[in-house]
C-alpha cells in the first residue's frame, strides 16, 4: 500500500512538473488583467496584428511601409491601418463583452504563427476565436469564429470596419458579387493619410462553412462616417457547434497604383481560396521558415523566450519585401516605424545566418536608398553617401529637430555598410556584390575618407560625433565610430580585390591612420575625454565582436571587465547585456554568459506574454532590437557560429552550466546545422 501510495504521489509530481514546464512553441495567458496587459503581434512581415484583452477586440493592425507625417516632430511616422478584425458577437440579443464572460484565456502559438482567445457565456455558449496573419499572403488576415451552444440560442455575428483616429476623408463601401454558387459580400472603406499623400484601403468578407449548408444572409449597417459592419444571425440548437471566418486585406497606395480595387481584389481571392487552403499554405510557409530553429536542452524557458524573439523577427519581415525593420517591428508605432542601426547591427545579424533569403530585402532597402544617401552627404558637405540615423520611406533624415543623432550619429553609415558586407560573407554571391553591395561599400568608404580630418601619421581622426553610446555627445574619436569607419573601408577595398575592380589607394591610407585610443590601465578608451563616466550602452565592447577590430583575448576580457560596471541597472537598452553575454560565452565562460544573458531580458518582460520592453520595467513592447541582440548572444555566443571570409563558421564557445545542448538548424545558404554540447 505504501509503495503505491508512493507511486501516485510521484505521479502527481511529475505531472505537477510536466503542467509548469513551459511549453516550447505555446505561450498561454490563463489569468489575464486587462490594467497589467501588453498584447503580442501576429505578424507576416507585411501586416502586424496586435492582441488586446478585450473579447472581439484587436488593438492595432500596422502596415509595413505606409507612413505619414502626423503631429508627432514634423517627420514621418507609421500609421494605424484600419481594424479589420474587429468583431461583434451577440447571443440571444445580448452583445458579449470583458464584462459578462469568463475564463478569458489567451495563447500564441509560435509554430503557426496563430493567436487564440477562449472564453465562456454563462451557461449559453462557450467562444473562441484564431486569427491569422497569412504568411504566404502578405496584405491577408484570416479570423476564425467557433460558438459551442450549450442551450438553444441565436446568434448574430458582426464584422466591424472602423477607421483610426488620425485618416480622413473616409469613404466606406459595401458590394455583392452573384456568383451562381456564391455570394461575395464586401465591407469596404478607403481614408486618406493625414496629410493626403496616401490611400489606406481595406476589405473584408465573411466565410461560412460548406457543411452547413446554404449561406445566412448578410446585412449591412452604416453606423458613420468611420465606422460600418457587416452581420449575419443564426439559430443554434444545443450541443451544436458553429464555426464561420472572415478573412481580409489591407493596402495603401505605397504598395499599388490601385488599392481600393486591390484590396477587394485579394479580398475575394482569399474567400475563393477557402478557409482550409488559407490555412494550409499558411501552416506549409512556417513550416519552411521553422526549418531554420534553436534548440536549448536543458532550460525549457529559456527555449520557449527564445522561440518568442526569433518568432518576433521572423513575423516582422518576409521575403521579397524591401521594407526594413523598426525597433518595434509591426508590433505598433513605437519609435515612429522609423529604421536606425537597430536593423543592422542587432537585428539583421540574426536574420542574415537564420534566414539569408529575408535578409537580403534588409540591405536592399538601404541600396534602394542610396541616392538619398549621396544627399545627404552633400548637404554636410562631404563625400560619398552618408545614410540618415533615422530612415522611413524615402531615406532621408527623419530624427526629430530636438536629437543630436540626426545631424551627429554617423557610425550608422558604416553599420549599413557593415551589413552588406556580412551578406557577402555569408552567401559568397559575388554578383550580388557586383550590383548591389559594391555601390553601397564604395559610396560609404568614400564618406569616410571625406570625413576624417588628416592631422597627421596616426590621427585621421573623426570629431564630434555622438557615439554608440549614446550618452556621449559631440565627442572626438568614438571607439565604435572610428572602429566601424576603418572595417567600412577595408571592406570596400577587400571588395574591390575580389571583383577586379581599382580601389580608391586612399582608403587604405585612411583606415590605417583612424586612431582606437586607450586609457593609460590599456582600457580600450570610449573616446577622447571619457574619463570613466555611466554608458547608455555597449560601444568599445562591439569592438571585440562584431567589429573583430580586437581580437587579443585578454583585451577583450580586459575591456569587458571594465565596461560591464559602468553600466546602469536601470534605463538602458537591452542590447549591451546581449554583447557581454556572447563576449563571455566565447571567452569560455559560461556561467558569466548566463547571467548577462539572464541580465539581458528577464527584468524587460511584460505580462501576459512575457513581451520584451527596451528597459528594465519599461512598458513600450515589442522590443525587436533587444531581441535581435538576445540572439544573436545564443547564436553566435553559445552556438559558436561565426561570420568569416569563409563563409559561416563554428568556433569553440561555452554554455550555460546546466544547459545541455544547443543546436542550430538551417543556418545560411546551405541550410546546415551546427550543435554545442556541454563540455
Amino acid at each position: 500500500m505504501k509503495q503505491l501510495i508512493a507511486c501516485l504521489l510521484a505521479s502527481l509530481c511529475l505531472l505537477q512538473s510536466l503542467a509548469q514546464t513551459p511549453d516550447p512553441w505555446v505561450i498561454k495567458a490563463d489569468k489575464i488583467d486587462p490594467a497589467n496587459y501588453y498584447g503580442i503581434t501576429v505578424a507576416n512581415g507585411m501586416l502586424g496584428i496586435v492582441s488586446a484583452p478585450e473579447p472581439f477586440k484587436i488593438k492595432d493592425v500596422v502596415l509595413a511601409g505606409a507612413y505619414d507625417q502626423y503631429g508627432r516632430g514634423r517627420v514621418s511616422n507609421f500609421l494605424r491601418s484600419f481594424n479589420l478584425l474587429n468583431m461583434y458577437l451577440d447571443i440571444n440579443g445580448k452583445r458579449i463583452s470583458g464584462q459578462n464572460t469568463t475564463a478569458l484565456k489567451q495563447e500564441l502559438n509560435m509554430q503557426e504563427a496563430r493567436f487564440n482567445t477562449s472564453i465562456e457565456y454563462g451557461d449559453e455558449a462557450t467562444v473562441s476565436y484564431s486569427y491569422y496573419s497569412l504568411r504566404h499572403l502578405p496584405f491577408t488576415v484570416l479570423m476564425d469564429v467557433t460558438v459551442k451552444a450549450k442551450k438553444d440560442i441565436n446568434i448574430t455575428g458582426s464584422s466591424v470596419m472602423e477607421a483610426p483616429d488620425a485618416l480622413r476623408d473616409v469613404q466606406n463601401y459595401y458590394n455583392e458579387i452573384d456568383r451562381p454558387h456564391v455570394v461575395i459580400s464586401l465591407l469596404t472603406s478607403a481614408a486618406k493619410s493625414p496629410t493626403g499623400k496616401l490611400l489606406m484601403c481595406a476589405s473584408n468578407s465573411f466565410l461560412f462553412p460548406e457543411q452547413h449548408g446554404q449561406e445566412p444572409r448578410v446585412i449591412h449597417e452604416m453606423w458613420d462616417n468611420n465606422m460600418h459592419l457587416m452581420k449575419f444571425s443564426r439559430k443554434l440548437r444545443a450541443g451544436e457547434t458553429y464555426t464561420y471566418s472572415v478573412a481580409g486585406s489591407s493596402i495603401t497606395s505605397a504598395h499599388h497604383d490601385d488599392p481600393l480595387n486591390e484590396a477587394e481584389r485579394l479580398t475575394i481571392y482569399a474567400k475563393l481560396e477557402g478557409r482550409d487552403r488559407l490555412l494550409q499554405f499558411h501552416r506549409q510557409a512556417w513550416q519552411e521558415l521553422w526549418k531554420s530553429d534553436i534548440q536549448i536542452e536543458g532550460d525549457a524557458q529559456a527555449q520557449q523566450d527564445v522561440h518568442s524573439m526569433l518568432y518576433h523577427l521572423y513575423s516582422f519581415a518576409r521575403e521579397g519585401s524591401a521594407f526594413s525593420l523598426s525597433p518595434m517591428g509591426l508590433s505598433g508605432l513605437g519609435y515612429n516605424g522609423h529604421v536606425f542601426w537597430d536593423t543592422e547591427l542587432w537585428m539583421y545579424p540574426a536574420l542574415l545566418v537564420m534566414q539569408p533569403q529575408i535578409a537580403r530585402g534588409l540591405v536592399e532597402y538601404r541600396f534602394n536608398r542610396l541616392e538619398a544617401a549621396r544627399r545627404n552627404a552633400f548637404s554636410k558637405g562631404f563625400k560619398g553617401a552618408m545614410f540618415p540615423w533615422e530612415s522611413a520611406e524615402t531615406g532621408v533624415e527623419e530624427t526629430p529637430v530636438w536629437a543630436l543623432s540626426g545631424p551627429f550619429e554617423h557610425h550608422i553609415t558604416a553599420d549599413v555598410a557593415h551589413a552588406a558586407w556580412s551578406y557577402y560573407l555569408v552567401t559568397q554571391d559575388k554578383a550580388w556584390l557586383r550590383d548591389r553591395g559594391w555601390p553601397i561599400l564604395k559610396e560609404t568608404a568614400d564618406f569616410w575618407a571625406s570625413r576624417v580630418e588628416r592631422n597627421g601619421p596616426g590621427k585621421y581622426e573623426i570629431k564630434n560625433v555622438v557615439a554608440a553610446d549614446e550618452w556621449a555627445e559631440n565627442v572626438d574619436n568614438n571607439a565604435f565610430t572610428n572602429a566601424a569607419a576603418k572595417a567600412n573601408l577595408q571592406y570596400a577595398a577587400e571588395a574591390a580585390r575580389i571583383l577586379g575592380f581599382q580601389a580608391n589607394t586612399d582608403w587604405t591610407q585612411v583606415a590605417a591612420n583612424i586612431p582606437i585610443l586607450k586609457m593609460a590601465d590599456g582600457v580600450t578608451q570610449e573616446h577622447a575625454t571619457y574619463k570613466g563616466e555611466g554608458i547608455k550602452q555597449a560601444d568599445v565592447n562591439l569592438l571585440a565582436y562584431p567589429l573583430k577590430e580586437i581580437t587579443d583575448p585578454a583585451q577583450v576580457r580586459r575591456d569587458l571587465e571594465y565596461y560591464e560596471k559602468r553600466v546602469p541597472n536601470e534605463g538602458t537598452p537591452a542590447m549591451t547585456q546581449a554583447v557581454f553575454t556572447l563576449l563571455y560565452a566565447r571567452l569560455g565562460n559560461g556561467a558569466k554568459a548566463y547571467e548577462w544573458f539572464k541580465d539581458a531580458y528577464l527584468p524587460n518582460l511584460n505580462a501576459p506574454f512575457r513581451v520584451i520592453a527596451e528597459t528594465k520595467g519599461g512598458t513600450n513592447p515589442y522590443f525587436a532590437t533587444g531581441a535581435g541582440g538576445i540572439l544573436q548572444s545564443v547564436i553566435m555566443g553559445f552556438g559558436g557560429v561565426d561570420i568569416t571570409p569563409a563563409g559561416i563558421r563554428q568556433i569553440n564557445t561555452a554554455l550555460p552550466p546546466h544547459w545541455k545542448q544547443v543546436t542550430i538548424t538551417g543556418v545560411g545558404p546551405d541550410r546546415k546545422t551546427f550543435t554545442n554540447k556541454a563540455k
